[in-house]
């Protein structure tokens, strides 16, 4: 499932103050535009506040305030200014304090931690994997087998989880796992989640061993 964090709200209500573009087809083209923008704009500060929620990346949390402040000011930029912004240096200048920050976090994980960024692990055999503290950044697990392994502290961003296998995972520690990511995944009700995420309604119970019957 998709998710825009918000950013749809806020180019139709504040952006272009309520104009629907249903009914303006002339503005279509440069709604379209912005939202792209904002989409990632409020995804930043998605991953900003979620960083600056954990204690052990304390070292950058100024650095993670000033970052939040700066993109938060953009949102609320003319639609003009918008569409003139470099998102791709601010994204990049943002995660890079981003990765400050999860390696700050991780590094609570002793001795080395498997290094998986950017990994094409689609298909992937994984299952009971020990995952603590990897970086899984950017990953691609689409239709991984995932299934009971350990993701504590695993950097999960921007990971593709798309027909991942996750029953049975657990992930309640991991960091930086959004609802999109686990919405496109498959798991059941035995997965463990970080408190902040809901489980997919059309996750199934778990696979339970045949009873003999009389």
């Amino acid at each position: 499932m998709y998710d825009c964090f918000g950013a749809g709200q806020q180019v139709s209500q504040v952006t272009f103050a309520g104009r629907d573009w249903r009914q303006d087809p002339q503005a279509a083209a440069q709604m379209f535009a912005a939202f792209a923008i904002m989409r990632q704009l409020h995804e930043l500060l998605w991953y900003l506040a979620a960083a600056l929620a954990l204690a052990p990346a304390r070292a950058v949390h100024d650095e993670l305030r000033r970052a939040l402040t700066a993109t938060a000011a953009m949102t609320g930029s003319p639609v003009d200014a918008l569409l003139e912004l470099d998102i791709q240096a601010h994204r990049e200048r943002v995660n890079a304090v981003l990765l400050q920050a999860s390696e700050l976090v991780r590094a609570q994980i002793p001795g080395g931690k498997l290094d998986y960024r950017g990994a094409d692990l689609a298909g992937a055999r994984l299952a009971h994997a020990d995952l603590t503290g990897a970086n899984l950044r950017g990953a691609r697990l689409i239709g991984a087998d995932l299934r009971r392994a350990s993701f504590g502290l695993a950097d999960l961003t921007g990971a593709d989880l798309r027909t991942a296998s996750l029953h049975g995972a657990d992930l309640a520690g991991s960091l930086f796992l959004s609802q999109s990511q686990l919405d496109a995944a498959d798991g059941d009700t035995s997965t463990k989640l970080p408190p902040s995420l809901t489980r997919p309604a059309r996750w199934s119970p778990p696979a339970e061993s045949s009873t003999p019957t009389s």
